[in-house]
C-alpha cells in the first residue's frame, strides 16, 4: 500500500446510508449535480483512474478521503455502473436539470397549437430515449431495432395523448390545457421506459448477493426495477409540470407580462428549473439504487439454482437503473 489513506473505505457503495430516504437524497443530490456536466474529459479520466486504482489498492500520495469521495461521485456521474462505459453527455443524470428545464419549459409555453405540441413532444421523447438507454440496468447490449421500436412507440404515445387531451380540454377552463403536457409525459414514460428496456424484461438483469457476487439474471427483478424507475420519472415531472402552470396562469394576467410577452418562455423555463433542481434527486431517492427482492419472488429455476449453490441467501440485489 502506498499513500496515507486507508484501503477500507467502501467506495463501491454511496457515502450515505441508502437504507434511509435522506441518505439516498444526499447521494442523488451529488449524482444529479448539474455542474458535473461542465467537467472536462481530463477531470473525468482523472476521477476514473483515482477510483479504479483505489479499488486495486493503489492510493495516490496525498489523496484525502474527501477527494476520494469527490472522485467517486464524478466517476458515478459519468460512467455506467454495470458496463463501466462513459455515458452520453446528455443522457447522464447530471444533465437532467438543464435539459429538462429547457424542454419542459418549452412544452408548457408552446402548448396552444398542434404543430408546437407535436414538435416538443417529439423533442422530449428523443431526449427520453437517450436517457433511458444511457441509464439502463445490466450490461447486455440493446439492438438498433429495439431502440427504434421504443423510440417510435413512446413518441407516438406521447403525441396521441397530448393531442387527444388537447381536444378534450377545449371546452374546459384555460388552465386545464396547461396540464396536457404532463399527462402526455406520464403516458410516454409508461411506454418509453419498458420498451427501451425490453431486453431486460426478456432476458433479465444481473442479481447478486450482498457482497456483489453475481447469482444469475432475473426478469422478475427487471420488472420491479422498471416499475420503480417509471414511478420516479413521473414523480420528477409532477412539480415541474404542475406548479409552473399555476404560477404562469396568474402571472400572464399581470400588466408587465402582457407588456412583455417575450418573458413568458424564460420565466417558465426558470420556474421549471427551480422545481427540477429539487425534484430530480428527491424522486431518484424514492427507491434505493441497489434494489433488493426476496429469493422467493424470483423465477422458479433461478430460485432453485440459488438455493442449491447458496442456501443461506434469502435476498438478492440488483441495479434498478435511473
Amino acid at each position: 500500500m502506498s499513500g496515507d489513506l486507508p484501503l477500507n473505505i467502501n467506495i463501491k457503495e454511496p457515502r450515505w446510508d441508502q437504507g434511509t430516504f435522506m441518505g439516498r437524497a444526499q447521494h442523488f443530490f451529488m449524482v444529479t449535480d448539474p455542474r458535473n456536466v461542465l467537467l472536462s474529459s481530463e477531470v473525468l479520466e482523472d476521477a476514473r483512474v483515482t477510483v479504479e486504482n483505489y479499488r486495486l489498492g493503489n492510493v495516490k500520495p496525498g489523496l484525502t478521503e474527501d477527494q476520494l469521495w469527490r472522485a467517486k461521485y464524478i466517476y458515478d456521474s459519468a460512467f455506467h455502473p454495470d458496463t463501466g462505459e462513459k455515458m452520453l453527455l446528455i443522457g447522464r443524470m447530471s444533465a437532467q436539470v438543464p435539459m429538462n428545464m429547457t424542454i419542459t419549459g418549452c412544452m408548457l409555453t408552446f402548448y396552444r397549437t398542434t404543430p408546437a405540441v407535436v414538435f416538443w413532444q417529439w423533442v422530449n421523447q428523443s431526449f427520453n430515449a437517450i436517457v433511458n438507454y444511457t441509464n439502463r440496468s445490466g450490461d447486455a447490449p440493446i439492438t438498433v431495432n429495439q431502440l427504434g421500436a421504443a423510440y417510435v412507440s413512446a413518441t407516438t404515445g406521447a403525441v396521441v395523448t397530448a393531442l387527444g387531451l388537447k381536444a378534450l380540454t377545449k371546452s374546459l377552463p384555460a388552465i386545464m390545457g396547461r396540464f396536457v403536457p404532463f399527462a402526455a409525459v406520464a403516458a410516454a414514460n409508461c411506454i418509453n421506459i419498458p420498451f427501451m428496456r425490453q431486453r431486460e424484461l426478456k432476458y433479465g438483469i444481473p442479481v447478486t448477493d450482498a457482497e456483489g457476487k453475481r447469482l444469475g439474471e432475473s426478469s422478475e427483478a427487471a420488472q420491479q426495477a422498471i416499475v420503480q424507475v417509471v414511478v420516479s420519472r413521473i414523480g420528477m415531472a409532477v412539480p415541474a409540470m404542475a406548479i409552473p402552470p399555476v404560477i404562469m396562469n396568474a402571472l400572464e394576467k399581470k400588466a408587465f407580462m402582457k407588456r412583455f410577452p417575450v418573458l413568458n418562455a424564460p420565466v417558465q423555463v426558470g420556474l421549471v428549473g427551480l422545481c427540477l433542481v429539487f425534484a430530480t434527486p428527491l424522486c431518484c431517492a424514492l427507491f434505493p439504487q441497489k434494489s433488493s427482492m426476496k429469493v422467493s419472488s424470483l423465477e422458479p429455476e433461478l430460485q432453485e439454482r440459488i438455493r442449491q449453490n447458496n442456501p443461506h441467501i434469502t435476498t438478492v440485489y440488483f441495479n434498478k437503473g435511473l
